[in-house]
């Protein structure tokens, strides 16, 4: 394989890996809002520098590993980077982290119950 193919190989494999990255980090901010409740005017404003870090992180993937030569398939691959994390391993993880919260709500429930309970016999 040519030098150069190798590098636009590895230029293709770093903007998945980027996409995946950033909807992790997305992740991270989807977890933090569902356990803690935010307005609208919050939520934009955690969006707006999510979008505005994103995007430096992709400026400096395509300065740093491409001349800052815009290509459309390192922008296609961030996506499919993002879209590929977000199908396989994201829904996954909520539909987790749902049962979890339900369960804790539950659990935290039969507590204060049971702490009612034992104050009414006393």
């Amino acid at each position: 394989m040519s030098t150069y193919l190798a590098m636009e190989v590895r230029l293709v494999w770093m903007s998945f890996v980027l996409g995946c990255i950033l909807m992790a980090s997305y992740d991270l901010l989807r977890w933090f809002r569902f356990f803690v409740p935010h307005g609208l005017v919050w939520t934009g404003i955690e969006d707006f520098f999510y979008w505005i870090c994103a995007a430096v992180m992709t400026f400096l993937l395509l300065f740093y590993e491409n001349s800052g030569i815009v290509r459309a398939y390192v922008i296609a691959c961030v996506f499919f980077g993002m879209i590929f994390y977000d199908k396989i391993i994201s829904r996954n993880v909520f539909h987790l982290l749902k049962k979890l919260k339900k369960w804790y709500k539950i659990k935290r429930k039969i507590a204060s119950e049971k702490r009612r309970n034992r104050q009414s016999e006393m």
